[in-house]
């Protein structure tokens, strides 16, 4: 279990105000969304992710996410390559309701410009914003 700070956030990762989260690991970071970004989805039914070796740019969307209520974009939190998908929500995508912050994971990113991970929202930053 993650270390949580304020809230249900852990405070091991920053957050983006679109309900991303992203997590230093190694030489690279995972990226997913957060608790609160999955309950307001509810039930997700599909997740569409970029292919290793893509680029993705801080703020554009790298992927979509879809809930039996509704389809939503997903943000990439900052600029890099795509290392890594996580396959397993093609035939699992409800891991992502299941375990946001573990086995929910989407993507994980050589990121270009690592202060870009700084700029982000901590933990209770994040928590505040949502009310949590």
């Amino acid at each position: 279990m993650a270390d949580r700070g304020a809230g249900l956030n852990p405070a091991d990762r920053r957050y983006t105000t679109e309900h991303e989260w992203i997590k230093a690991e190694g030489d690279h970071y995972v990226v997913g969304i957060t608790a609160f970004a999955q309950d307001q989805l509810g039930d997700i039914v599909y997740v569409e992710l970029p292919k290793v070796g893509d680029r993705v740019e801080a703020g554009n969307t790298f992927g979509v996410i879809e809930s039996v209520k509704t389809a939503s974009d997903l943000y990439a939190p900052v600029t890099g390559e795509v290392i890594e998908v996580n396959s397993e929500l093609v035939e699992q995508p409800q891991a992502v309701n299941d375990d946001p912050y573990t086995a929910g994971w989407m993507i994980k990113i050589r990121v270009e410009d690592s202060t870009q991970v700084e700029r982000l929202l901590t933990s209770e930053q994040y928590s505040e914003q949502t009310g949590e």
